[in-house]
């Protein structure tokens, strides 16, 4: 893969900086460009990465049971219905984002447990609450045991979406990092589309008891993987750091020259403390991650992704909504896949612009289909809108209002998702296990991921009143998706900088200073 050369974040030369301060500029920047240039070669032999894609596809288990976790609702709640299990759209609201609640509190609990226990037994935890959970699911008689084990796959979620991230993040080389990493999405959209698919067969309980299995492979799997070398270093345990790091690159690397500069990066850090937040190394890079998992929140894919099925019957009643939904699932995998092989040569700033300028216009179709179907068929329009009818009570008048124009819909959907899958899905989960400091990780990713948690609670909930002809209505939710997304093409712009290609621990001295290119968090 092509690499583009390092660029230095040379601080601004304002006035009042003496002598003393112009040298420790100088030396930062020298420090930023060894950092990449002993990372980015391999001295003393060729770098063999096939353990390291093994390690990568052990922990990526963690990442499908997510993504079929997001899924399952779309096929499972018609099922449920159907059993009289769910019986009033506000039970299927709460069962649809209680998941995010479960989250929310994954999130810190992995951020202390990969501090104190590790990467690796982290990740092994998180398959303890998914396989809990989906057995609660599979053997519950009311809706409460339906609500208790969405919380506790909720909180495996959240665990997996925070320790399988920065897991890869710490054992990839620099050359690959972007591309093992972005594959966090591309597996999550794989466990989607799974459950998209084992849902026509399956219903609930079989859906929740496969989970439950996927979940016990996790465990027994990631048990034979090694942690990673950088938190071996971390507790001071070089010898192991560097056998690690040979059994991932191979025996004819020379390890020691890798080991050197995490330990550099390490050495220059002080201990972790609270008031770590007030610096500009750590609140700039956390509120970068915070604002970009409000974005791709806000941009409404949860909401779109949650409720797919139900979707799908409003916008297209001609076309059986799970087939749909399954094609969806594949236009997703295969635009994550495109993400995945191009992370490393167009950039994760390319990549989300593009993807936001696509979902806002996609967006603005969405809502102008709706604002064109109202127009068209008033009479029906309120029967045509509603999200959660029983599939088989689909009114057979409502399809002439929206036959004609169900190809503006659809294609309005394929292009917000191919959109999302090349940027904002994988980006922000890269980008936050990239740019925080070694001491603050597990900190400063558990604030990031509960806060996506939060906006990913809040939109799918609110996105059942904002969708009612008494608020937005169908045409002005999708609206306000099309304005968020648009922001964030703008913030991106502004404040998002290039992480490809660099270190982790250039990528942290690059936050120790100023840059001319992108103004100031």
């Amino acid at each position: 893969m092509s690499r583009s050369d390092v660029e230095l974040y040379a601080p601004a030369l304002a006035a009042g900086l003496d002598e003393d301060d112009m040298a420790n500029v100088q030396v930062d920047e020298e420090r930023v460009h060894l950092i990449n240039k002993s990372s980015s070669s391999s001295s003393g032999g060729r770098v063999q990465n096939g353990k390291l894609f093994l390690c990568t596809a052990v922990v990526l288990l963690g990442a499908f049971s997510l993504g079929y976790s997001l899924g399952y609702s779309s096929p499972g709640i018609p099922s449920m219905r159907h059993l009289n299990i769910i019986n009033s759209n506000d039970e299927e609201s709460w069962f649809g984002s209680i998941l995010a609640l479960g989250a929310i509190l994954g999130g810190p609990i992995a951020g202390f447990l990969l501090d104190k226990s590790g990467r690796k037994l982290t990740v092994m935890l998180c398959a303890i609450p998914f396989v809990a959970g989906w057995v609660a699911i599979a053997t519950a008689r009311g809706i409460y045991g339906l609500y208790i084990g969405r919380i506790l796959t909720g909180i495996g979620a959240g665990m997996a979406s925070l320790s399988v991230p920065v897991y890869i993040a710490e054992m990839s080389s620099p050359n690959l990092r972007g591309l093992l990493g972005s594959s966090f999405q591309l597996v999550i959209t794989l466990g989607i589309l799974t459950a998209y698919a084992l849902g026509i067969p399956l219903n609930y309980k079989y859906l929740a008891l496969v989970a439950a299995g996927l979940a016990a492979a996790l465990i027994t799997l990631m048990s034979l993987m090694p942690d990673t070398a950088r938190y071996m270093l971390i507790k001071h345990q070089r010898d192991k750091a560097l056998r690690i790091l040979e059994w991932l690159r191979g025996p004819t690397v020379d390890v020691d020259t890798e080991c050197r500069d995490i330990e550099d990066g390490l050495d220059n850090q002080e201990p972790f403390s609270i008031l770590e937040f007030t610096k500009p190394s750590l609140y700039k890079p956390l509120m970068i991650s915070v604002v970009l998992m409000f974005f791709q929140q806000w941009s409404g894919i949860n909401a779109v992704m949650f409720y797919t099925v139900d979707i799908f019957k409003t916008a297209a009643p001609t076309i059986d909504a799970h087939i749909s939904t399954v094609i969806v699932g594949v236009v997703q995998v295969v635009a994550t896949l495109v993400s995945v092989l191009l992370m490393d040569r167009a950039g994760r700033r390319v990549l989300l612009l593009l993807a936001g300028v696509g979902m806002a216009l996609s967006s603005t179709t969405f809502g102008l289909y709706y604002n064109l179907t109202e127009k068209n068929c008033t009479s029906n329009s309120h029967n045509s809108s509603m999200f959660f009818n029983d599939m088989d009570s689909v009114s057979t008048t409502a399809a002439p209002c929206v036959d004609d124009l169900s190809w503006l819909s659809l294609t309005s959907m394929v292009v917000y998702i191919v959109s999302f899958s090349l940027g904002w899905g994988p980006i922000p989960w890269l980008l936050m296990s990239e740019i925080f400091p070694s001491k603050a990780r597990g900190a400063a990713s558990a604030i990031a991921t509960a806060s996506n948690w939060i906006f990913a609670f809040a939109v799918t909930k609110s996105f059942l009143v904002l969708k009612e002809d008494h608020a937005l209505g169908e045409n002005g939710v999708f609206y306000l998706f099309a304005g968020i997304c648009a922001a964030s093409v703008i913030f991106v712009a502004l404040f998002v900088p290039e992480t490809k290609g660099l270190a982790l621990e250039a990528i942290e001295a690059k936050f120790d200073g100023r840059s001319h290119e992108h103004p100031e968090v």
